[in-house]
């Protein structure tokens, strides 16, 4: 099972949140069986209900991006980030080991090459965020 933070409910919603003004409209919508199983499988992929997952379709049509894609993207990234922070932990202390006796980290090369492959995983999720507007 993952492991949730405390803010990873903001990333895991179903359903939409709250309006600050009621929603006053509501739309009835028919499907095939087929249509319905095709629309459960998208929002279940999507973790959202169906009724979200029209919404933020159709509103999507101009922008190319789901708000729920973006927390998706937002997710990735922080995940990202805390790689990183680990990584740059363990750089830290070969860093201080090499500075104390002289002597490289066996581990070093190794190391610094999972930095550059995170970083160039952040370059790539950067780009994704700004190839979608």
């Amino acid at each position: 099972m993952e492991e949730q933070t405390p803010g990873a409910r903001f990333f895991t919603r179903r359903r939409r949140a709250n309006a600050p003004v009621a929603r006053q409209h509501f739309h009835k919508v028919k499907v095939t069986p087929e249509e319905e199983g095709e629309l459960l499988r998208l929002a279940n992929a999507q973790n959202v209900t169906i009724p979200r997952l029209l919404v933020e379709s159709a509103l999507a049509a101009e922008t190319g991006e789901t708000s729920t894609q973006r927390r998706e993207a937002m997710a990735n990234l922080f995940a990202l980030y805390r790689l990183m922070a680990a990584i740059s932990n363990n750089v830290n202390q070969m860093a201080k080991a090499t500075n104390a006796t002289g002597a490289v980290h066996a581990d070093m090369a190794a190391t610094l090459a999972k930095v550059r492959e995170v970083a160039d995983h952040i370059d790539a999720a950067l780009d994704g965020l700004s190839d979608a507007r």
